[in-house]
């Protein structure tokens, strides 16, 4: 069973610490895997192959725009976190799941992928750039791949990105994962080159529609479309709370995400479905609509 939980806005020394934690409890077995969705405040964030060079503001540029800078475990180059920004942090275990169905691209690495039994790295991605793209569909956005590149792009031409990825992988336990651009400023991309692609522009769903969302009708649409993706029956159907920054369970694993984040509030095995207020293992949210 997968649990999703919504942390809300948690800034990104806190994001690394739970990932950390959680990545711990997953490979001793003490947790099952783990879909995080949160916000971050504003952070460029420098992944393992990033070049310093693709940060084109001064730190005192930064510091002005209140903009944190952190180099990390990820792959990739260099990237922007901030407001309106859906980030997804999934602490999986590859070992648990078959090769995809999704089709892979023509390159070596995709085809190699089809031929393992278990989850690769490439597959993986794949997967996570599946569900962005079913996602912006759900909001009548036409998104597509862009071969030789990771990522959600527009269908337009030059492609713009509007969803990033760049995970770590470690004893085949995932960490960090995607940024999905919902009503992100898009200026911040101003002061890098996103994922070190100058060619490119970044877009954002808010962009494409011309209109803002609610970030909480997207990251339904994300763990609705994280089902499909893995596997039908791997979502769990337990109660959770439908307001964003607000969660409630009495279950191990959210008690567990909740020490290990420092917060008492937790969305667990979030399953979209028609809002109404119930009881649950004789609990009740206090404050808001329970989905089930």
């Amino acid at each position: 069973m997968i649990s999703v939980v919504q942390l809300g806005a948690l800034d990104y020394a806190e994001g690394l610490r739970v990932q950390q934690r959680l990545v711990e409890l997953r490979k001793s077995g003490q947790i099952g895997d783990v879909l995080l969705l949160l916000e971050h405040a504003p952070v460029i964030t420098l992944g393992r192959n990033a070049k310093a060079a693709n940060v084109l503001a001064s730190t005192e540029q930064l510091a002005a725009r209140g903009v944190e800078v952190f180099e990390c475990d990820r792959g990739g180059d260099v990237t922007f976190h901030g407001p309106g920004q859906l980030v997804g942090y999934p602490i999986f275990d590859l070992r648990g799941y078959s090769s995809s169905q999704v089709e892979p691209l023509d390159s070596a690495a995709d085809l190699a992928q089809t031929r393992r039994r278990t989850l690769g790295a490439v597959d993986y991605v794949r997967r996570l750039e599946e569900v962005l793209i079913r996602t912006c569909g759900d909001f009548g956005i036409p998104i597509r791949r862009v071969a030789g590149l990771t990522g959600a792009w527009t269908g337009t031409e030059p492609a713009g990105k509007i969803a990033a990825i760049g995970v770590h992988i470690s004893r085949s336990v995932t960490s960090h994962g995607f940024a999905l651009n919902v009503n992100t400023d898009l200026s911040y991309f101003d002061l890098i080159v996103p994922c070190g692609i100058a060619a490119r522009p970044v877009t954002s769903m808010q962009k494409e529609l011309g209109r803002e969302l609610d970030l909480n009708e997207v990251a339904q649409s994300v763990s609705r479309n994280w089902q499909r993706v893995w596997e039908p029956d791997a979502l769990g159907r337990d109660a959770r709370c439908s307001d964003w920054k607000c969660g409630w369970s009495s279950s191990k694993d959210a008690r567990l995400v909740a020490a290990a984040s420092r917060r008492g509030c937790f969305v667990f095995g979030l399953t979209p479905g028609v809002g109404s207020l119930l009881t649950f293992r004789g609990q009740e949210c206090p404050r808001h609509t329970i989905l089930r």
